[in-house]
C-alpha cells in the first residue's frame, strides 16, 4: 500500500520474454498487486510470467497473468488490465510497460500526486527532464513533441507534455467515469485516453521522470503507418471533445471561433491555390486575389489563436503538475537550508 491506498500495475506485453522478469522482480514494495496483460505474443513472454509466479511464493506483491487470445494492440492490453483493477477496487492503478523502459524507482513520485488528491490521474513527462535532449533519441525526441502539440489541442490539457508515454497513474474514481470499451485500443492510447479523461473534468498532473533507453528494448514503432493514422485520430477526437463539451454539455462560444477557423482557413487554401494558377497562367497575381487570400489566412489564424486562448482558459484548473522528488540530502540539511521540500510548500 502507499500512504493507506492500495495500487496494483498494470504491465502490457507484447514479445517481452527478455525483459519483463526484471520488470518483475524490480518492483516497489508498496504495490499490492501486478497485472501482466499478455497481447497474444507468439514468444516466450508467458512462460517467464509463470514461471515467476511459480517462483514467488509469498515474497513481493500478487502477480496475476491475463492474457489476449488475440493481438489487439497495447492500448487494449491496458484496458484490459483496468477493467481488473477496477473489478478489485483498486485504490491507484499504474502502468508500467513490459520492455524494461520504466524505472520502478520513480513509481512513488507517479503515484503520490494521485495518493494525495491532487490529482486524478498523473503521467510522465520525460521531455522536460533535465539532461533528456541527450538521452532521448533525436528523432523520437522531436515526433513526441510535435504529437504532444497536436494533442494539447486535442485533448484540452494545455499544460500536458510527452503524449507518448506510457508510464501512468489512475485514480479508482477517474476508472469508474470511463467507457473502457470505446478507449482507442492501440497506439495512441494515451491521447484518446486524455480527451477523455478531460470530457469529465479530471485533473492530470505531467510529473518530470528520468527518461530510460537501452536497456534491451526493441522499438515496435513504425512512423510511416502510425503518423497519418495518429493525425487522422487527433483529429477525430479533437471534433468529438468540442462536441461533447462545448456543445452537448454546456455550450460555449469556443467551438464558433474554431468553426470560423477552420472555414476561413479553407477558404484561404482556395485563394492559394488561385492565385498560384493565375500566376502560372499569365504570369500575374492580381492584387485585390493577394489581399483576399491573405484576409483569409490571417482570419483563420486569429480565430484559431482565440480558439485555442478560451479552451486554455476553461482547463486551467484542471493543471496540476508536479516535478519528481530530487535524491534524498543528509539528514538535517532541510532543517538548516530552512526551505521545505519540492512539493511540499504552500
Amino acid at each position: 500500500m502507499f500512504e493507506s491506498k492500495t495500487v496494483a500495475v498494470v504491465v502490457p506485453c507484447y514479445n517481452e520474454e527478455t525483459q519483463v522478469a526484471g520488470v518483475l522482480e524490480t518492483m516497489p514494495d508498496f504495490v499490492d498487486l501486478v497485472l501482466v496483460v499478455d497481447d497474444a505474443s507468439p514468444d516466450g513472454t508467458v512462460a517467464v510470467v509463470e514461471r515467476h509466479i511459480e517462483g514467488r511464493g509469498d515474497a513481493g506483491p500478487e502477480v496475476v497473468l491475463l492474457r489476449h487470445e488475440r493481438n489487439r494492440g497495447v492500448g487494449a492490453a491496458i484496458c484490459t488490465g483496468y477493467a481488473e483493477a477496477r473489478r478489485r477496487r483498486i485504490d491507484i492503478t499504474a502502468v508500467m510497460a513490459g520492455d524494461g523502459q520504466m524505472d520502478p524507482d520513480q513509481l512513488d513520485a507517479l503515484v503520490g500526486p494521485v495518493a494525495r488528491g491532487r490529482a486524478d490521474y498523473a503521467k510522465a513527462n520525460r521531455l522536460f527532464y533535465q539532461g533528456a535532449w541527450g538521452t532521448i533519441p533525436r528523432h523520437r525526441y522531436l515526433g513526441n513533441a510535435f504529437l504532444s502539440m497536436m494533442t494539447k489541442i486535442a485533448s484540452g490539457y494545455w499544460h500536458v507534455a510527452d503524449s507518448q508515454t506510457g508510464y501512468t497513474a489512475v485514480s479508482l474514481a477517474a476508472l469508474d467515469l470511463l467507457d473502457l470499451e470505446a478507449v482507442y485500443p492501440r497506439y495512441g492510447y494515451p491521447n484518446d485516453l486524455l480527451v477523455r479523461l478531460n470530457l469529465y473534468d479530471l485533473r492530470v498532473a505531467d510529473v518530470h521522470l528520468r527518461p530510460v533507453y537501452n536497456v534491451g528494448e526493441r522499438s515496435k514503432m513504425r512512423p510511416a503507418r502510425i503518423i497519418p493514422r495518429m493525425t487522422w485520430l487527433l483529429l477525430a477526437r479533437f471534433l468529438w471533445r468540442m462536441k461533447e463539451k462545448y456543445v452537448i454539455r454546456d455550450f460555449h462560444p469556443l467551438v464558433l471561433f474554431y468553426g470560423a477557423a477552420g472555414l476561413t482557413g479553407l477558404m484561404s487554401v482556395g485563394f492559394f491555390v488561385r492565385l498560384v494558377a493565375m500566376w502560372i497562367a499569365t504570369g500575374v497575381i492580381p492584387g485585390i486575389n493577394a489581399l483576399v487570400w491573405a484576409l483569409t489566412a490571417i482570419s483563420s489564424t486569429q480565430f484559431g489563436l482565440f480558439a485555442m486562448w478560451f479552451d486554455m482558459e476553461m482547463n486551467r484548473h484542471l493543471n496540476c503538475n508536479v516535478s519528481a522528488p530530487p535524491p534524498a540530502r543528509p539528514a538535517g540539511e532541510e532543517e538548516a537550508s530552512g526551505q521545505a521540500p519540492p512539493g511540499e510548500a504552500g
